[in-house]
């Protein structure tokens, strides 16, 4: 990525940051209801692996911590709040909510609620676009406990078998909701349990963007040239809690002081200010007119949006 490649980024996880932040506020205040699980701290894993695909081209699955990965592929903000407070302009119209925000035009093919459920739906992107024969990639993103479901290992071995163009990246931000990863997980580091299906695998830093984005481009570039699956794991963490009803009783706050030193946000911000293409002053301005967008746009058409007609509640209902 070029400096200003960079810059644009750092804008856009300020974006996702404050999104984020506006969202908990908005669900204390019961504008949001339902689930609602925040992405804080976890901002490099999605930008640096979007910055080396193509968003809006390439597909992209996750399951429901998926707000920022639904606004990186192109999804206007606005209607991802919109269909957070449930209102018709939302992206699924209101019937969806928190963990299951999509947008088939840019390619984001859905947040999902059920844990590991994406694998499959995946690889089954993948092998579509394997038999049109098309150049694009299909990307899951999913946390570290789902890879402990039984489908995880079904789609792995499925998706080498027939060396699908899929790429699965694992934000590993160390908890299943309020369990650590050693207490549940025999193999702790996850990319190892790719190699038992010999899908090339690779782990690494997920709080540093440049990091991310240098794996990313290794695991992009594979699947994109017919070389078959790869497995990405990113080391992260998420400052709130897995859901809005977590109080964190499982983790010390001394633990969560450590890794919000290494901030994906400040990382890259000091990194642009030493190469002398940011002072702190942008920075807060970039701060200040995020603040403004989100009040007076994302929240203000939020809010101002209909709600759904009574008389619609069958209309998206397949059956």
């Amino acid at each position: 990525m070029t400096l200003d490649d960079k810059k644009r980024v750092l804008r856009e996880m300020v974006l996702h940051r404050r999104f984020e932040e506006r969202c908990y506020q908005a669900y204390i205040e019961r504008k949001i209801g339902g689930f609602l699980h925040l992405y804080p701290g976890q901002e490099a894993c999605c930008n640096g692996v979007m910055e080396a695909a193509r968003p809006g081209h390439d597909y992209v699955i996750t399951g429901y911590r998926d707000h920022v990965h639904a606004i990186k592929c192109g999804t206007d903000p606005k209607a991802v709040m919109a269909e957070l407070y449930g209102k018709e302009t939302g992206c699924s119209k209101g019937r969806g909510g928190s963990m299951h925000i999509f947008d088939v035009a840019h390619r984001f093919m859905g947040g999902y609620a059920l844990v590991g459920g994406p694998f499959p739906l995946a690889a089954g992107i993948a092998k579509g676009i394997q038999m049109k024969g098309g150049d694009e990639i299909s990307i899951c993103f999913l946390g570290d406990a789902a890879n402990n479901q039984g489908v995880f290992h079904e789609t792995l071995n499925m998706a080498k078998i027939w060396n699908l163009p899929v790429l699965f990246v694992c934000e590993n931000n160390q908890y299943g909701i309020g369990t650590a990863l050693h207490r549940s997980t025999a193999v702790h580091d996850q990319y190892k349990r790719a190699c038992s299906y010999h899908i090339e695998a690779a782990q690494c830093d997920g709080q540093d963007i440049d990091i991310v984005h240098q794996h990313a481009k290794v695991a992009v570039d594979h699947v994109r040239s017919g070389k078959g699956p790869y497995f990405l794991e990113l080391m992260t963490y998420r400052y709130r809690g897995h859901s809005m009803s977590d109080s964190r009783g499982y983790r010390t706050r001394e633990e969560e002081d450590e890794w919000k030193l290494r901030d994906p946000i400040n990382i890259l911000r000091d990194r642009l200010i030493a190469a002398g293409a940011l002072n702190a002053e942008e920075f807060t301005q970039i701060e200040h007119d995020t603040d403004i967008y989100i009040e007076q746009e994302v929240i203000k058409f939020a809010e101002e949006s209909p709600e759904p007609e009574v008389a619609d509640l069958e209309k998206y209902v397949l059956a």
